[in-house]
């Protein structure tokens, strides 16, 4: 079984500053890469400023912060980020010809032994291990935004992943101090086909004026205790996220509960995606 001393996480974005956060945290030496010195800086920059926050919580003590830090450096060269990592994974857009043309890479980089995983929510994990010569280490790592304060990790295998990659990114994603779920390889997995379930509908009841977004969250937030509305959660996942995977989902399993609503459509055309635009659902 691999041992995971470092870790190499491909994009600094929105999970993998945090991914990388986490795997620094428990001792691993973090290799972060992004397309340029700006996007690695930025991400280097949401590390810095979580862990901020987690010293004035009483959560992070200023000596782990340093040490965290430490481990973590970056490149905007993927064959450095991958050269010696027992663990590879990637956090890019949902887009499978930009992951598979990332994995072809990393396979022609990384070292043998090397774990090879993507942090996607929905894609074919099955498909994108064509693109590597041994698709028994490619497994899924689905992670949850923010990495740093949520506790849930997918594990998603496909036929070709084997039983000791399984259980070694099981295990991994214990020791950082999530909360594991072994899932089949399966359009939108488990989380994702849930969570777009709940979020169409949601958005639907807007479309159709049954009742306001803040009244329809706090339906799901008291009447079934979830922590965040389903149209909070999409403006904090990002509404072009969430139309992406809706259409994946609807065109893979044909069912109409997927097909995103007229509104979604026009949001996104308008460039109100949620949090990071400031205007989603709500107003940021």
């Amino acid at each position: 079984m691999t041992a995971i001393e470092t870790v190499a996480v491909l994009g600094a974005g929105t999970m993998g500053h945090g991914i990388a956060q986490v795997c620094a945290a428990v001792g691993c030496d973090v290799r972060l890469y992004d397309i340029n010195e700006g996007a690695v800086g930025a991400g280097l920059a949401r590390i810095q400023g979580n862990l901020d926050k987690g010293i004035e919580r009483g959560k992070v003590t200023p000596t782990e912060r340093a040490e965290t830090l430490a481990r973590i450096s970056t490149t905007t060269r993927i064959a450095d980020a991958v050269q010696d990592a027992d663990l590879v994974i990637e956090a890019a857009p949902e887009s499978m010809e930009l992951k598979e043309r990332i994995f072809a890479e990393v396979d022609a980089g990384a070292p043998t032994h090397a774990i090879l995983a993507t942090n996607t929510s929905s894609l074919s994990i099955g498909q994108m291990a064509t693109v590597v010569a041994d698709p028994t280490r490619f497994i899924g790592l689905h992670f949850f935004n923010p990495v740093h304060i949520m506790t849930l990790v997918e594990v998603v295998w496909s036929e070709t992943t084997s039983d000791a990659t399984r259980d070694t990114a099981t295990d991994f994603a214990r020791r950082l101090g999530k909360e594991p779920i072994v899932v089949r390889d399966a359009p939108g997995f488990a989380s994702s086909r849930l969570g777009i379930v709940l979020g169409m509908e949601a958005i639907r009841m807007v479309e159709q004026g049954v009742a306001s977004p803040e009244d329809i969250d706090k339906a799901m937030e008291l009447g079934y205790r979830h922590p965040m509305g389903p149209l909070k959660l999409t403006d904090l996942v990002g509404l072009d996220v969430r139309l992406g995977i809706a259409e994946y989902l609807h065109e893979t399993l044909g069912s109409d509960a997927f097909d995103p609503p007229a509104l979604l459509r026009r949001m996104v055309a308008e460039g109100k995606l949620g949090k990071k635009t400031g205007q989603g659902f709500y107003e940021w």
